[in-house]
Parts: C-alpha cells; structure tokens; sequence
C-alpha cells in the first residue's frame, strides 16, 4: 500500500524560503508523475505543479511560476518542492499527489 508523507512546512516570514519533501512507502516515485497541490482556507484545492515520469519535466502554475521548483530524489525515494520569495498569498495546506494517493499534507505559514 502506497503512502505519500509531506514534511517541511512551517511558519516563514515573506521573502523567506521553505523545502517541502513528501516522502514515500510501498512504490518507487520514480516511475510515476507527481503532483503538489495546495489548499488555503477557504478555497478549493489547486494544482500548483507536476514533474513527469519520464525525463523529469516540470510545470508549474503561473502563480507559483519563477519562485517554486520540483525535484527528485530517487534514492531517497523522495519528491521535493523548493518555495522561494514566498508570499503571504502562499498560505496553504500543501500536499503531494501521485494518481489515487494524496499525503496528509503540511501546513505553510507566511506571515511577519
């Protein structure tokens, strides 16, 4: 049974930058596309970025476009999401997502 764990997030002030990790059990991420996705108070959940399976390629919303990147690491059989020049408007539960499966997601705070 596959089981996605996001760690990372935190209280940060604007500006500021956080690594998001979502780490995995029970499959190798390496073989599949994954997803992170945030949902903030009150709104629906959003796609925020992908990267692929095949040659790692990623896309990325254009809210977040130019300040987040998505990696891998597949030894550690972890996905990352490195946030910078975060803004207050990036307050969310951020999760990661791998078709059918989501994280319990972790919260990220930006405030001064």
């Amino acid at each position: 049974q596959l089981q996605l764990v996001e760690s990372g997030g935190g209280l940060v002030q604007p500006g500021g930058s956080l690594r998001l990790s979502c780490a995995a059990s029970g499959a190798t991420l390496q073989n599949y596309a994954i997803g992170w996705f945030r949902q903030a108070p009150g709104k629906e959940r959003e796609g925020i970025g992908c990267i692929s399976r095949r040659d790692d390629t990623t896309v990325y919303a254009d809210s977040v476009k130019g300040r987040f990147t998505i990696s891998r690491d597949n030894a550690m059989n972890t996905v990352y999401l490195q946030m910078n020049s975060l803004k207050p408007e990036d307050t969310a539960v951020y999760y990661c997502y791998k078709s059918g499966y989501w994280g319990q997601g972790t919260q990220v705070t930006v405030s001064s």
